[in-house]
């Protein structure tokens, strides 16, 4: 029986609904694939899958790339010699004296924080003889920009006094303060050897010793150890086999070339030099020692200058004096004045620093080690 206001009764929409589900019920029990519901492994085993592969069509070669064609100038026609301008630069002609190139370290001051610091290292020496290759303009430039190594004057004669032991006085300045110091100078012959000592001491302050022996030869001193002591001992070992100098401080090594004198040996070796030919060496000429300190090398140039007249024991003497000037920063200025009626020993030598602190030490008295 239909309702009054057309719209159907609840019993039948109730009916209508229960139909519905019923209906979705059994699709999903008929397809649980399809629709995401209980999977069957077992349906699932027997199923297979076939797969296609599709071939992509092939790509044609690119083409060669055409040749690259470089222009080619044509050889020119061979001149002749009687066409060539004549040649305005002749190549050096070779020579027969080898050529050698050494590197060395500065010589600061001894008593300085330059001298304390490490030096850079030594370079070994390297000679060059240009008769065994042809001179190139290549190797003429790269030879003459190597820095000037160590050398010495030849020696011909030297004559060394007998064994003496120098004593002197000394004045000084440091640090603004002047002070009074005695040294003394030890030197002994023994013909073959040598043994020579230069030891400073000073009130309140203690004693400083430069210590050096060697061989003599024909050509003067050729020391093989230098030491220098004040509260401990730094050394310098001349190593004439191996060709270099090694120093105990651990700074770099020094090459070693024949004639290298030290600190204490260099007095002796120039007073000997001026003694067995004094003609050889007129005002104004000047003589090299390759120098070797107790931490570093160095090469020490001296001018001879003109005689003086000193006071030496309340007598007059007429002296020989030579000087070595500063080149670079830290460098001593030292002066030595030597006797030749003496056998031009040192009878004064005075050494200033470079901010003007100087040791002056003059002859007081002579007499046997």
């Amino acid at each position: 029986m239909t309702p009054r206001n057309g719209s159907p009764p609840w019993r039948q929409l109730a009916l209508l609904a229960a139909l519905v589900v019923a209906v979705h019920v059994l699709v999903l029990q008929a397809s649980p694939l399809r629709l995401g519901g209980k999977f069957d492994r077992e349906d699932d085993a027997l199923r297979a899958f076939a797969t296609r592969r599709i071939e992509a069509p092939p790509v044609p070669a690119a083409a060669a790339p055409a040749p690259v064609k470089i222009p080619v100038r044509a050889a020119r026609k061979p001149v002749s010699r009687k066409a060539m301008p004549p040649q305005q630069i002749q190549p050096p002609a070779p020579v027969d004296t080898p050529v050698t190139a050494i590197y060395s370290v500065a010589d600061p001051l001894p008593d300085t924080a330059a001298e304390r610091s490490t030096m850079a290292e030594a370079t070994p020496a390297v000679t060059i003889s240009a008769s065994q290759a042809p001179v190139t303009l290549s190797t003429a430039i790269t030879a003459t920009a190597l820095p000037a190594g160590p050398k010495t004057t030849p020696v011909t004669a030297v004559t060394l006094p007998a064994s003496v032991l120098l004593k002197y006085k000394m004045i000084g300045t440091s640090k603004g303060l002047n002070y009074h110091a005695n040294a003394e100078l030890s030197w002994i012959n023994r013909g073959g050897q040598y043994d020579a000592t230069m030891k400073v001491s000073a009130f309140l302050i203690g004693s400083r010793s430069m210590t050096s022996a060697g061989q003599i030869t024909p050509t003067g001193l050729a020391p093989t150890r230098f030491a220098d002591k004040f509260r401990s001992e730094v050394a310098a070992h001349f190593l004439a086999d191996q060709g270099k100098i090694v120093f105990s401080a651990n700074t770099p090594d020094a090459p070693w070339i024949e004639g290298a004198q030290d600190r204490v040996s260099v007095f002796l070796q120039l007073g000997g030099m001026l003694a067995a030919k004094p003609r050889d060496f007129p005002v104004g000429s000047e003589i090299t020692l390759y120098t070797v300190g107790p931490r570093e090398a160095d090469t020490w140039t001296v001018v001879v200058e003109t005689e003086n007249k000193l006071q030496i024991m309340g007598d007059e003497m007429t002296t020989v004096k030579v000087t070595r000037k500063p080149r670079r920063e830290f460098d001593q200025k030292v002066e030595i004045w030597y006797a030749p009626s003496m056998g031009y020993l040192p009878v004064r030598n005075r050494i200033t620093q470079q901010n003007g602190d100087f040791i002056d030490q003059e002859l007081s008295d002579v007499s046997k080690p």
